[in-house]
């Protein structure tokens, strides 16, 4: 396994209802790296977003899904996402403000 830095471990913030509806709480859904674990997100979240305290990280493993394109069949990448709870005390993270 290749050394995974901080700035590789978030790939991208998920913006759905659901975690929409969680940022009252102070919950944010990232897609993450496959390979990353919860203290390697726990680290990427507090350095590249200054004044934020991280809580609990929780991790989904996703399968990725079969597709086919005529007669070849393949797969779809497999992603992880990471439901990442802020303290009561930490600022919130700016990505989601105007949404």
């Amino acid at each position: 396994m290749a050394s995974i830095q901080y700035y590789d471990v978030i790939q991208k913030p998920l913006v759905t209802e659901k975690s929409m509806s969680g940022m009252g709480d102070k919950k944010y859904v990232f897609q993450v790296h496959p390979e990353a674990n919860k203290s390697m997100i726990k680290e990427a979240v507090e350095k590249m977003f200054p004044g934020t305290k991280v809580k609990s990280v929780n991790t989904m493993n996703c399968a990725g899904k079969a597709k086919r394109r005529g007669l070849t069949v393949g797969m779809t990448a497999k992603t992880k996402k990471a439901i990442i709870q802020l303290t009561e005390d930490s600022k919130e993270i700016e990505i989601f403000q105007g949404l």
